[in-house]
């Protein structure tokens, strides 16, 4: 069961990942009709859906790395492993907006991408992670409410200024976050799980069907309308995703590698986006394109990112962070490659007691361990 629910987040990771994907790719062509692009400022299309749905699956995680990682190394480690990871990711998407906003992409003046969102949502978080759900939930809500009376009254031209909000939209995206860890521990539970999500995420999306009529739903101001919607379509989505690959067993094989190598081929779909939307090459944005065009390129923009990915999932290759060891497991054997010596030992059926695998961490060990022909 645990297996099948990693497949089934993986498989809904990288339809997320997707959906942002093809949001970035859409947003400068002409000939694209607005439904499927994102909203301009109130409203919601299919495409809005991509990052909150992404920060919903790193909220899946979230608790359970986060109470690993404090029992096994402690606190001190645990926090440093955090904070790493995120100013990590913040500086990357700091690093591609300046790059954005250097050669004048899309005409941006400030850009603040969904790496910068998830880097200051995940650090937001981190003080809450080991908290209970229910005094999650409550401060996820208060922090919506807050943030739309500051947004109400003093944030709005600041905030509708930078994408995805801003600097500022990055509290609201913190506040979906919390939430999610939340709808996490529905997730991870042992009985009535499936009823217990969907139950929930169904009121997120009524409450927030509900108060739109007071508070637009909007992405481009991260309002709480729009967490709550989006939070309740991302958990009716993983309940699909969950019958799909579970229970009907579909591969998914494309979402899923895209969801085991998030960041590789989401920075490699910044850099391709960079380098098809420079000034010389960005004639054919604005070309009128015959009717198939829609379908060919988009196709052409997720395959290529997709090679990398592709190579990495039939090599099966694994790091494993802080220790200095890598893992590459092609079908000949089990290698081990120390990192400072560069000395390969190859294991053809490596024992549970072998001391190198011993020195690999839990998660990558349990995955050698399932592998056929392992005792």
């Amino acid at each position: 069961m645990a297996g099948q629910r990693s497949r089934t987040i993986d498989a809904f990771r990288g339809f997320a990942l997707i959906c942002m994907v093809i949001g970035n790719f859409l947003l400068g062509l002409v000939w694209v009709p607005a439904w499927l692009k994102h909203a301009p400022d109130i409203g919601f299309t299919f495409v809005d859906l991509g990052a909150p749905a992404f920060m919903f699956v790193i909220g899946l995680n979230y608790v359970s790395s986060a109470r690993r990682r404090f029992e096994e190394d402690g606190s001190v480690a645990a926090i440093q492993h955090f904070l790493v990871r995120y100013l990590a990711i913040l500086g990357l998407g700091s690093l591609f907006g300046a790059g954005q906003v250097l050669l004048q992409i899309n005409g941006v003046s400030i850009n603040w991408g969904v790496l910068q969102a998830i880097g200051v949502a995940g650090l937001v978080t981190l003080p809450v992670v080991r908290w209970r759900p229910w005094p999650r939930l409550l401060t996820g809500l208060a922090v919506l409410v807050a943030y739309q009376f500051m947004l109400d009254r003093f944030w709005l031209g600041n905030v509708l200024a930078s994408p995805h909000g801003g600097m500022l939209g990055s509290i609201s995206w913190a506040a979906l976050l919390i939430l999610s860890t939340v709808f996490a521990d529905l997730y991870h539970r042992q009985k009535h799980w499936f009823s217990s999500l969907l139950i929930a995420s169904t009121v997120s999306i009524l409450i927030g069907l509900i108060l739109s009529t007071w508070f637009p739903i909007s992405k481009n101001r991260v309002s709480p309308t729009y967490v709550l919607f989006a939070l309740g379509l991302s958990g009716w989505f993983l309940c699909l995703f969950h019958i799909l690959v579970d229970r009907l067993h579909w591969n998914l094989n494309l979402l899923v590698m895209w969801g085991r190598n998030p960041l590789l081929l989401y920075i490699l779909h910044l850099m391709l986006q960079g380098l098809l939307t420079l000034p010389f090459h960005s004639t054919w944005v604005r070309m009128r394109l015959p009717g198939w065009s829609p379908f060919r390129y988009p196709c052409c923009w997720l395959h290529c990112p997709s090679l990398p990915g592709s190579w990495i999932e039939e090599s099966c290759i694994s790091v494993c962070e802080f220790t200095g060891l890598y893992c590459l497991r092609p079908p000949a054997g089990l290698y081990l490659l120390q990192r400072k010596s560069h000395r390969r030992l190859k294991i053809t059926q490596p024992g549970r007691s072998h001391p190198f695998l011993q020195s690999v961490p839990s998660a990558c060990r349990k995955r050698i361990l399932a592998e056929p022909g392992h005792d």
